[in-house]
This record gives C-alpha cells, structure tokens and sequence, in this order.
C-alpha cells in the first residue's frame, strides 16, 4: 500500500509540475499566443471581406464580358476581329484576358483568342494565346482541353512539325478520352505519325479507334487507313 501511496503522489507531483509549466509558459507567452489569434481571426475576417467584396464581383464581371465576346464569336455572321478587340456594343475576349486573365473566365478567354487568331490565320498568335490557356478539371473543361491541345497540334503540322503535333494530339486524347473527340484526334495523329514515316505508331493509334470506339465516325473507313499501312 506504501508503495502505491508514494507511486500515486508520484504522479501527483508530476502532473502539477507539468501544470505549473504550463501555467508559466501561458504566463510568459499569453500576450503573444493572444496576438497571435487576433491576427487568424483578422487574417480570416480579411479574406472573407475580399472574396465577398472583391473576387466574387471580380469573377462576376470576368464572366459577364466573356458572354459579351461569346455573343460575337458565335454569331451566324461572326466577325473574328471584333470577338477579339470588342466594340461598342460589348468587349472583346483580349479585354477580358487583360482585365480578368487571372480569373476563370479570363483563362477561357485565352483559348477563344487563340481560335479567332487561327481563324485569321494568324498562327504565331493563335499558338501563343493557345499555349497561355491553363488546362482545368471537370466534364466540361476537359473538352475544352482537348480541344485547346487538338488546335495547338493543328497549328505544329500547318507548320510541318509533326514530331510536335503527335504531342498535343496524344494530349488531347488523353484530355477526353470519350468516343465523341478522341478518335478525331487519334486519328490526327497517326495521320502526323505516317507523315513521320513512323507506321508502327500510325497503325496503332487507327487500331485504337477500331477497338476502342468502333460506333464513332472515323471508325467506319478507319480499315481503308490500316489497309494503307
């Protein structure tokens, strides 16, 4: 019984010297652990009062001038040029990228300069608009992907690098790997492939599109392109 007293005032004494540090450590440092929880909670308060006041309206006006430009780039009798600089009915998408580039819609406005660009026929900026386009996640933005690096692969066999074009259409299939746009741009790139002269690969990529998307369109003539290997 001694013994369990002295082990049982034992730990006693243990837990109030820990206690007494703790104590003096909260006694030593309490103004500064209480600044430093002011300055979470101003930090937090800071950051709430910026994404109500500022990024949301910031995100909201974003999206509602790319609806503007969309409006012109998708008209029946669209004009490229005015989808890209605006007028005075509404701005452009280069507006959006050099007001909002930083938001959602600003990074989607750099994949819609990169095609009125292209549509221009101005490849060296329709390349670089293209490539400032960042990729995102999600159903939707994964077309939109696959597209941005579809057109990139265009532009490299427009000209004639095909080593490169292989890249991005490989990336775009990977993007959407759905029956809808990869065999479009499976088929691209075995086309980039035997410009290659490398066959082995062409061959793969149209055997692809007959095994793994048989009920898609490229997939109906995709035996004439094996044959011709």
């Amino acid at each position: 019984m001694a013994k369990i007293q002295n082990a049982a005032n034992s730990t006693e004494e243990s837990i109030g010297i820990a206690m007494s540090r703790t104590e003096l450590f909260f006694e030593k440092n309490g103004k500064a652990l209480t600044l430093g929880l002011i300055v979470l909670v101003l930090l937090g308060g800071l950051w709430v009062g910026y994404r109500n006041l500022v990024s949301k309206p910031r995100h909201e006006k974003a999206a509602e001038l790319l609806a503007q430009a969309q409006n012109k780039f998708e008209a029946d009798d669209a004009d490229y040029t005015v989808a890209l600089n605006g007028d005075d009915n509404g701005a452009g998408f280069l507006e959006v990228i050099e007001r909002y580039g930083s938001t959602p819609a600003g990074n989607l406005a750099k994949h819609y300069a990169g095609i009125c660009y292209l549509k221009e026929g101005d490849l060296k900026n329709a390349a670089a608009y293209l490539t400032k386009y960042t990729p995102v996640k999600g159903i939707p933005g994964s077309v939109v992907n696959a597209q941005n690096y579809g057109l990139q692969g265009d532009i490299a066999v427009d000209e004639g690098n095909y080593k490169e074009a292989v890249k991005f259409f490989e990336k775009a299939v990977e993007a959407a790997d759905n029956n809808a746009t990869a065999p479009i741009f499976l088929m691209k790139a075995g086309r980039a492939y035997k410009a290659l002269g490398d066959t082995a690969k062409a061959k793969e990529c149209f055997e692809r599109i007959a095994t793994a998307y048989p009920s898609s369109f490229e997939a109906r003539d995709i035996e004439k392109y094996i044959n011709s290997l």
